[in-house]
């Protein structure tokens, strides 16, 4: 059957006709229907993409506290719009009934995670720093340097260097911090004596 372009536009514009009276909505309700938009109403609220470095700009629509919608900021210098396939998923992570809203713990020697306060867990965290910074925390290290002798050779020589440091604790940042967050936690993170601060773009 051979079918005109004009045939092919009476058709589909009947069948759109007809698909609407289906539903029971007349072409004018279904047009105002259409205009209608989701955000409408809601608190829009503008952040960045926690996934990567990049650091994307997302507009997240809020309404009666619970997110609606996520979309690209076409008014950030960065991404100017665009989100690759994770970013643009980023409305999962809150709508998502497998999401953790409170810390879990697993003691040693179990085999199941039992749900524990935010208190209690930050309490556990920040002791456990404590006790395994005091344990590993060294003033001085010995090292072997080259030193002049009278005779003009050179000699192995073992002193004591002022260190101020532990040994036994490490930190792995995250790539989805900004320069604020990162000049802060270095601050921490050497006022602890660390010396192994790693970053996750490197692992």
């Amino acid at each position: 059957m051979d079918v005109t372009r004009r045939d092919f536009l009476k058709l589909s514009g009947g069948a759109t006709v007809a698909g609407v009276a289906a539903v029971g909505l007349t072409p004018e309700e279904a047009a105002a229907k259409e205009m209608e938009l989701r955000i409408k109403d809601a608190q829009q609220t503008t952040t960045i993409c926690p996934y990567c470095s990049v650091g994307c700009g997302i507009i997240v629509h809020t309404k009666d506290g619970k997110v609606i919608n996520a979309e690209g900021d076409p008014d950030h210098p960065i991404s100017e719009g665009t989100l690759c396939s994770k970013g643009q998923s980023l409305y999962q992570i809150v709508n998502n009934p497998m999401r953790l809203t409170k810390p879990r713990y697993r003691a040693p020697g179990s085999t199941e995670w039992k749900e524990v306060e935010w208190d209690w867990a930050l309490n556990e965290i920040a002791q456990r720093v404590k006790d395994t910074r005091d344990k590993t925390f060294k003033l001085t290290s010995k090292s072997k340097v080259k030193e002049k002798q009278p005779d003009g050779t050179e000699k192995d020589v073992e002193k004591d260097f002022t260190v101020n440091r532990t040994d036994g604790i490490a930190h792995v940042g995250s790539a989805a911090l900004d320069n604020e967050e990162c000049y802060m936690l270095q601050k921490l993170l050497r006022s602890w004596g660390l010396v192994y601060v790693e970053h996750q773009a490197r692992i």
